[in-house]
């Protein structure tokens, strides 16, 4: 299943598709929480996109078998044993993918020509996703990181590994020479393109970056190029041979102290806002801010979700499961923001006060 999603992964998501491309989407409970009920649930979800496959006269017998065949395939790839919050699955002819979600998404079946991204990006934003690289004499390798994980990866060439006869990184461990190898050209020349292929994979897929590594490494690399420079540092050697679980356990506490940080600063930014009646709160104003593209920075409520009906002008509270309700209007809200250029935040329940779980700031 995918996690990971990069802007040209989304990008190739969005790209137009033979009739019918089809969306299924259903929340998910993440270990025992709930569980039993998730098999049931997504056999109900893929049965309907099979019932509605078979009933649009638009789609001819030959495309309605690929569809089905291609629903199939994603089903035998899902894993509820590792469920996270929500499961989209796309299926077209040819095609089919499989992505697990930090983030619930609403039970649906979409028949369209382009697969239903908005719950992705939500998702996305709200895990905010961050790089880590973890640097050492010999070896530098890449993490891609998100709520509560990180993982492996390959981008970019990622893991450089130097190769050199007489470099023995074990011996300057064990008589304490480590310092040494941070001062000679070769490892120098080492880190030189490890900050080119790090620059490549942030041009590619921007994101916040943190660099591990001992206090000497973190220094030449700094030195050496230029990710280093506005990267957050976290002195712990070790990392760029470890596994993913001890990556996320010196992260842990780094990423807490951060994340207080940019909620504070959020909190600052719609107060002085307010001084300046650049404020917006509520989903009313905020769904017409972002369809204008004023929204300059969207904070949201971590859990804040709600049902509405669109009015034409307002939105109107709605119960799940009404005729025209969008029990995602959130997600909208935030793909829309992000269309835009907008900084868009999530943080605690309970930060934004009166502002019934989301807010901005307008850019005029």
């Amino acid at each position: 299943m995918e996690h990971a999603l990069s802007p040209v992964t989304l990008a190739e998501l969005r790209r137009p598709r033979p009739y019918p491309a089809v969306s299924v989407l259903t929340p998910t409970h993440r270990r025992e929480r709930g569980s039993g009920q998730d098999p049931v649930r997504l056999r109900n979800v893929v049965t309907e996109a099979r019932r509605r496959l078979e009933s649009d006269p638009a789609v001819t017998r030959e495309r309605r078998a690929e569809v089905v065949a291609q629903l199939d395939r994603a089903l035998a790839e899902v894993d509820l044993t590792h469920a996270e919050d929500g499961l989209v699955i796309f299926a077209a002819p040819g095609e089919h993918q499989v992505w697990s979600l930090a983030r619930t998404v609403p039970e649906r079946v979409v028949l369209s020509d382009t697969f239903l991204t908005r719950n992705l990006v939500a998702a996305q934003a709200a895990e905010r996703p961050f790089w880590v690289l973890s640097v050492s004499a010999d070896c530098v390798t890449l993490w891609s990181g998100g709520e509560d994980r990180v993982v492996q990866d390959r981008s970019g060439g990622f893991p450089l590994e130097r190769r050199q006869e007489n470099f023995d990184a074990e011996r300057q461990m064990r008589i304490g020479d480590l310092p040494s190898a941070f001062r000679d050209e070769d490892t120098r020349r080492f880190l030189r393109e490890a900050d080119t292929a790090m620059s490549a994979v942030l041009r590619d897929d921007p994101r916040p970056l943190y660099v591990t590594g001992e206090r000497a490494a973190l220094s030449l690399l700094e030195e050496a190029g230029t990710v280093a420079g506005t990267a957050v540092h976290v002195p712990h050697g070790g990392l760029a041979h470890a596994g993913p679980d001890a990556v996320w356990q010196a992260l842990r506490p780094v990423l807490e102290a951060e994340s207080h940080k940019g909620t504070t600063a959020v909190v600052r930014e719609l107060t002085s806002a307010r001084g300046h009646r650049l404020y917006a709160a509520g989903l009313d104003e905020l769904w017409q801010s972002a369809r204008e593209g004023r929204v300059r920075l969207l904070a949201v409520e971590e859990n804040f979700r709600a049902t509405v009906r669109d009015l034409g002008e307002h939105l109107v509270p709605a119960e799940p499961g009404e005729l025209d309700a969008r029990d995602d209007i959130v997600d909208e809200i935030v793909e829309q923001c992000l269309e835009t250029g907008a900084d868009v935040r999530f943080v605690p329940d309970g930060t934004l006060g009166d502002a019934d779980g989301i807010a901005g700031v307008l850019r005029y």
